[in-house]
């Protein structure tokens, strides 16, 4: 195979510690002065022995952070008034500006590559209220339908529009005050759900000719043919390599945490499907290099079992945590705000109050922009990204406190860590790999490092663990 040009990989910058020794200046006969050296203790990034990465879904930078104090959010007039607007088809034209809301049950818009292309409109950001589709159950069409005065805007906006203060996800916005908030994430596919788990896991979505060819797959940002996606009971059909397989290959524990109904091999009579994780989130099932080594549900494990092994210290190296209906945030589904960040706060607070907290960072993204409004255009690294801006958070003892990350960075950054902490800094590039792959590029070399959120010359930080459910009312789905 022909070498291609490698570019040049971000540098990783470490803090060392001091050690101070004394000695006494006139050792008796039986206590001669050591000669032994201080055992090595972690240094920078190999503080961290567990990455947990949660993945909810759907929102949008601006969506939740649009007017947190000291980020990229939505530009303003002098007297606090937002200074941009968006076209609205339903309202004759008229350019309507973003609105601030606190509830909590939002429809989002289309979120597919054509609706990327549409909202982005050549870096004016201003179609995602003409993306939206002429639905007559939707309150921008019919505005007196039941919700509608909650669910539009002060001006009839549409709630792609919509921007979420502190009140509105308060223990979102404390994490962003107490650890770091990254408001130059993007989502690493100009695309949808599925593309974006499958960059998650392997930092790349492509379509495979022949599933028993690596050299197969070509890129493809949203695999159209649904014979082209994998479904739960078929054989994998993703040809080629995704993270775990150099895990493996360097044994390093990792586990894919999944809702406890989790329908994998239907039929499964009596299944909750609002508990079981969907296929377009739970994706290394599908892919070939995984079954190779797997067995189908070797890794792929409840959440119930991440909650057991953070509370016990049996976490693994690398977790991924992906949700199921009820807790996404999915906007139009039976989960709402509110829902997704009592879930995500359990999530949390099981490591914090669990013995590995001091060897851990978690990460805490949405998979895609789900329609909502961003005012920053995204960089365009090829043809398949990156897409709209979305939330990130990082939270560690190591992490600055009260820090807003403006890195550019995508979930290849994520990988990047991964490879950087626990295999060498190898990467997914088939120059290297032991396993043919057709990827076109190594995006991990060029991803902006999520390092920037630590400072591991401080000590570890103590938890702040939180209330999952701050308000006054009965909580909708109390339970994993």
């Amino acid at each position: 195979m022909q070498t291609r040009p490698k570019l040049i990989a971000l540098a990783v910058v470490v803090g060392a510690l001091a050690v101070a020794c004394t000695r006494s200046t006139e050792p008796t006969t039986s206590e001669q002065p050591s000669t032994a050296s201080p055992p090595d203790r972690p240094r920078g990034i190999q503080k961290l022995d567990h990455l947990i990465f949660i993945v909810q879904e759907n929102r949008s930078f601006d969506h939740y952070f649009g007017t947190y104090p000291g980020a990229d959010g939505i530009p303003t007039n002098p007297d606090g008034s937002f200074a941009v607007c968006v076209p609205d088809k339903y309202q004759d034209g008229e350019c309507v500006p973003p609105y601030v809301t606190t509830w909590d049950d939002q429809d989002g818009g289309p979120h597919t590559h054509p609706a990327s292309v549409r909202d982005v409109n050549d870096g004016a950001m201003d179609g995602f209220i003409d993306t939206l589709k002429p639905l007559p159950w939707k309150c921008w069409v019919s505005r007196t339908l039941p919700k509608c005065e909650q669910q539009l805007g002060p001006d009839g906006q549409p709630d792609v529009m919509s921007t979420l203060p502190r009140a509105a996800i308060p223990n979102y916005w404390a994490y962003a005050d107490d650890w770091v908030l990254q408001d130059a994430m993007f989502a690493p596919v100009d695309s949808s759900t599925l593309p974006a788990h499958l960059f998650l896991v392997s930092a790349w979505s492509a379509a495979c000719r022949d599933v028993g060819d690596p050299m197969s797959c070509r890129s493809s940002i949203s695999l159209p043919d649904p014979s082209l996606r994998w479904t739960y009971g078929e054989d994998p059909i993703y040809a080629w390599t995704d993270i775990t397989w150099l895990l493996d290959e360097q044994e390093v524990s990792w586990r894919y945490y999944v809702g406890n109904e989790t329908c994998e091999e239907p039929p499964c009579p009596g299944y909750d499907p609002e508990y079981s994780t969907t296929d377009n989130r739970n994706v290394l099932p599908g892919f070939t290099s995984f079954r190779e080594r797997n067995g189908f549900k070797d890794n792929i494990r409840l959440v119930d079992e991440y909650l057991a092994s953070a509370a016990d210290g049996s976490l693994p190296s690398v977790s991924w945590i992906v949700p199921w209906p009820n807790v996404s945030e999915h906007p139009g589904g039976p989960s709402t705000t509110k829902s997704g960040m009592a879930y995500v706060t359990r999530l949390i607070n099981a490591v914090m109050e669990g013995p590995a907290w001091d060897s851990t960072a978690i990460f805490l993204t949405w998979d895609d922009w789900g329609g909502f409004y961003d005012h920053v255009e995204p960089p365009r690294v090829d043809e398949l990204g990156y897409g709209l801006r979305v939330p990130g958070l990082v939270i560690s003892p190591y992490a600055n406190q009260g820090s807003i990350d403006h890195t550019t960075m995508t979930f290849d950054s994520y990988l990047q860590l991964i490879e950087d902490r626990f295999l060498d800094g190898e990467r997914l590039d088939p120059d290297t790999m032991s396993r043919p792959d057709s990827r076109p590029s190594v995006r991990e070399e060029v991803a902006g490092s999520v390092l920037g959120a630590f400072d591991f010359t401080q000590e570890p930080r103590p938890p702040i663990v939180m209330n999952p459910w701050p308000w006054d009312e009965p909580e909708p789905f109390p339970s994993f």
